[in-house]
């Protein structure tokens, strides 16, 4: 993990945070809170959450960036029902573009990205869900590239799809947290929201060191 990510972690922040301030202080962001979001989204009930479940799916599956699908979703429903409603979006479009390159578009994958594929064969066989909550757990990389790798690569199905949708929570939770804190205390949340972000780095050196070095002790016991 290198410096160049954490800052570009913070900036993706920044960004946000930006984003939430103009929102609400520009008559723009009255009229996607008042009608746009209360009409077809917040106050439209279960419809409303289907809507966006089905849209930020789709988006995910497309490789949108899902820290900005987590802040919409606590934006749009609070940081709970937010965090639920894009952790489900962003499996569901996990799922989509696996199956895609699994089935589909195996062919176009391996044309588009062989040198990827060669490490990523390699790197998901040996522990499928480990591997892929690794991976997950840091902001590295692209999750739309990831997704289509991994479905043409020796990943088990079940296992990459559990992994992505449990290495998503953190930062679900940290970008959900900016999305719904304007309304209340938005200093303390943005704080919390970076120091979230920071520890949720660390956890992935963590787990990524700890990781390798069982990788390492294993092939010298073998």
């Amino acid at each position: 993990m290198t410096p160049k990510v954490i800052i570009r972690g913070l900036i993706m922040i920044g960004l946000l945070v930006a984003l939430g301030f103009l929102l609400k202080s520009s008559g723009f962001g009255e009229i996607i809170d008042k009608n746009w979001i209360d009409v077809h989204v917040r106050n439209n009930g279960l419809e409303g959450q289907l809507l966006f479940l089905g849209v930020a799916s789709v988006l995910a599956a497309a490789g949108f960036p899902r820290q900005i699908l987590s802040f919409l979703g606590g934006y749009a429903f609070g940081l709970f029902l937010g965090i639920v409603l894009v952790l489900a979006a962003c499996s569901i479009g996990c799922a989509l573009a696996f199956i895609f390159s699994r089935l589909i578009g195996r062919d176009w994958v391996k044309s588009k990205f062989p040198r990827r594929l060669e490490k990523a064969d390699q790197f998901f066989s040996a522990n499928t869900f480990t591997t892929t909550l690794l991976i997950r757990s840091m902001p590295i990389g692209s999750n739309l590239v990831t997704n289509l790798v991994a479905g043409v690569s020796g990943a088990g199905a079940l296992a990459f799809i559990g992994g992505s949708t449990l290495g998503y929570i953190p930062q679900t939770v940290i970008f959900a947290l900016l999305g719904s804190g304007f309304n209340l205390d938005p200093e303390f949340r943005i704080t919390l929201s970076v120091a979230l972000f920071l520890a949720s780095i660390a956890l992935g050196i963590f787990l990524f060191r700890k990781y390798k070095r069982s990788a390492v002790l294993n092939a010298d016991l073998e």
